[in-house]
């Protein structure tokens, strides 16, 4: 039996999804069809992708879209690049990253273009460590066994260029886990630490809390570095209240999230994705409370990833 290359099954599929991005004559958009590469299922992203799936279904109408559940931001970038998804969660660091390379990527005639609908809510880095081990510093983690995050996610990103900057490649015994199996891990007594970047609170770290004692470690000894580094990354103080967990206040870092899409969205689903999106604000809220920081002036705010021509639209009637 013959079977079809993989590079033609991949062309064949991205064609497939080009053509289910259609363009909506006013208020008809009964035939448009969307993918959302949606993060891990216990993580954030995830959470949001679903509530957004069933708020669009109703406003503006569309065909409820598949939710699919990926490693974080980098794979949910991958997935519009190559026409598996339409719309995303990313971190803004790999946004950057990915935009630049789509770009360059499409000039070759390879690859969809990446756009921001809107910045979402912040991510802060949180680097979690059972209670019971002697460990405040990033850099007390030598020779520990430590979660960086599963591979092709955001999370892994920051952990991997924060390593590098403390000039700790190398020094831990790393594992590549997602937040679940993390937990997980630590529950189990199989793991000493974990990076995670997400909202605040994360339900799958408020839980594991309730089980363990752990601890958020303090970076302001590690961030100035970074920062220079990567302008992208911001810092904030995050309270052991965020948890119930042991200590103080925490200096962390904190990355922008853009809702992103690629070239198969016209500007008139985008405009209309958009509407919806502020119009299910308490929706979003309910399924998590990070929605509480999404507004219309701060998400225009998507430099150095470019906006949709549709979003655009949508912002200047808004008259943000």
């Amino acid at each position: 039996m013959s079977r079809t290359p993989p590079r033609l099954r991949a062309l064949w599929a991205a064609l497939v999804l080009t053509a289910l991005a259609l363009t909506a004559c006013g208020n008809d958009f009964e035939r448009v069809e969307l993918t959302i590469a949606a993060g891990s299922k216990v993580g954030v992203y995830n959470k949001l992708s679903t509530a957004l799936a069933e708020a669009w279904t109703r406003d503006p109408g569309i065909r409820r879209p598949e939710v699919l559940e990926t490693s974080g931001s980098v794979q949910n970038l991958h997935m519009l690049r190559n026409g598996e998804a339409h719309i995303g969660f990313s971190a803004a660091d790999a946004a950057e990253q990915a935009a630049d390379e789509a770009e360059q990527a499409r000039q070759t005639g390879t690859g969809h273009r990446l756009f921001a609908l809107a910045r979402m809510h912040d991510d802060y880095l949180q680097v979690l460590v059972r209670a019971d081990l002697s460990v405040t510093r990033l850099t007390d983690l030598v020779g520990m066994r430590v979660s960086l995050g599963a591979p092709d996610s955001g999370v892994k990103l920051i952990a991997d260029r924060l390593l590098a900057s403390a000039e700790m490649d190398g020094k831990l015994r790393v594992r590549y886990l997602d937040l679940q199996a993390s937990t997980d891990a630590i529950a189990n007594g199989e793991l000493d630490a974990f990076f995670w970047s997400g909202g605040v609170p994360t339900d799958a770290v408020t839980t594991l809390a309730t089980k363990v004692d752990m601890r958020m470690l303090d970076l302001s000894d590690v961030l100035p570095k970074l920062r220079a580094d990567f302008p992208v990354y911001g810092s904030a103080t995050l309270p052991a209240s965020a948890y119930r967990l042991d200590g103080g206040p925490v200096v962390t870092l904190v990355v922008r999230n853009f809702l992103m899409v690629n070239d198969t969205v016209t500007d008139d689903v985008a405009e209309a994705l958009l509407r919806g999106l502020f119009r299910a604000q308490p929706t979003l809220v309910s399924a998590s409370p990070v929605a509480r920081s999404i507004e219309v002036r701060s998400a225009i705010e998507t430099t150095p990833v470019p906006l949709h021509p549709g979003a655009m639209r949508y912002y200047r009637d808004a008259k943000v």
